[in-house]
């Protein structure tokens, strides 16, 4: 009896030590990204290249000989659903939380991982974001302060607009477009002779492109989610508008030109972000992601991936998993293909958190986007 128990309880111990080992061989690094809702295309296409990085990483052996865990959580494209979504990621101790995208959920959530001291790499885009002063936030997109000055000039240089009319959507990230846009338009004086506010999930656009119309501007500029954009560009391609539509990623992006057809065609504008971009590895990327989701990603799936081997690189150059330490690290980092290949672009985060590297001008032919010029990272 007293040998059976001692067996009993070395059983026990081997078990909860499996365990524990088991338990140390991985890290944990949360998704909280919009899977259904509004931000259903964004979070999903985000949360496909994570995945891809995550894979392939692990299938190598994971970071510093662990392999990534990364439990999903749905924001439903709710602020307050996402402020519960990533205090429950904070619960399981986190190193890195991965997400959300819509700049509206990041703004309320993101006190939280700072408070934390955890972490966050996100794909939102409202400028003042990273203008908080939270040393935890680290974007893998363009903020609009850095995307709108580009879009600024080609309206300018290449357009030679003298006035444009504004189509948003009023949510966070819409309205931190319009009042930077506005601004940038001010500073070259180009006058924005209408401004038209539209909601998010909008489903009718008529009444909005009438006014739009008949403000009878040099060019428009349209700064709404994906599935908006391409509403707004089916519509303004049945009333006849014929000023140059100008955007930025979600004007141009795949899964807009896929939802409006030919109405897409004929779409200009400034893209951060683009698989259709002439670099061999961000084509690579866009081949494997099709094969694995049997879709073509859009701008998201690469700031998810990238996210991933962003973190993979600075916790190798640390050497250990010290969130403070990489927080730390991330600020001033330069991170080149040749030394991190899933990186697939060079990109260097500055003390804010903001992301820096090459972008793109585009249009929308037949179907397709074509890449018109390369742009420099604003630090050369």
């Amino acid at each position: 009896m007293k040998a059976e128990w001692i067996g009993a309880v070395a059983g026990g111990m081997l078990a909860l030590c499996a365990a524990s080992a088991q338990a140390q061989q991985t890290v944990n690094m949360p998704i909280v990204i919009e899977l259904s809702g509004a931000g259903a295309v964004s979070g999903t296409n985000f949360r496909d290249g994570a995945v891809i990085a995550i894979d392939e990483i692990n299938a190598k052996g994971g970071i510093l000989g662990r392999r990534i865990s990364a439990p999903q959580s749905d924001t439903q494209s709710n602020p307050g659903v996402s402020r519960a979504q990533v205090q429950k990621a904070i619960d399981g101790n986190p190193y890195v939380i991965l997400g959300p995208v819509f700049s509206g959920s990041v703004k309320v959530n993101m006190v939280l991982a700072q408070q934390a001291e955890v972490p966050q790499f996100t794909g939102a885009e409202a400028a003042d974001i990273t203008q908080m002063g939270n040393d935890y936030i680290f974007r893998t997109s363009f903020g609009q302060q850095m995307s709108m000055p580009k879009i600024a000039n080609y309206i300018r240089d290449r357009l030679k607009a003298k006035s444009v009319a504004i189509l948003w959507v009023n949510n966070d990230f819409g309205k931190g477009g319009r009042d930077t846009f506005s601004k940038e338009m001010a500073a070259r004086n180009i006058k924005v002779i209408a401004d038209v506010s539209t909601e998010s999930g909008q489903v009718d656009f008529a009444a909005d492109v009438v006014k739009i119309k008949g403000a009878n501007a040099d060019a428009i500029f349209v700064y709404t989610n994906e599935e908006e954009s391409a509403r707004f560009l089916r519509e303004a391609r049945k009333q006849g508008v014929k000023a140059p539509l100008i955007g930025e990623t979600t004007l141009l992006g795949q899964k807009v030109i896929e939802l409006a057809g030919e109405a897409a065609n004929g779409a200009k504008g400034h893209v951060g972000l683009t698989v259709d971009a002439p670099i061999p590895a961000v084509q690579a990327f866009r081949d494997k992601f099709q094969k694995r989701f049997n879709y073509l990603p859009d701008h998201n799936g690469i700031k998810g991936y990238t996210a991933v081997y962003a973190v993979k690189h600075a916790t190798e150059k640390i050497g250990s998993f010290d969130r403070k330490l990489l927080a730390k690290t991330m600020k001033g980092l330069t991170i080149k293909p040749e030394q991190e290949p899933g990186i697939l672009m060079e990109a260097t985060w500055d003390a804010k958190g903001d992301i820096d590297r090459i972008s793109f001008l585009a249009e929308v032919v037949d179907g397709k986007q074509k890449i018109v010029t390369i742009l420099p990272k604003l630090g050369k």
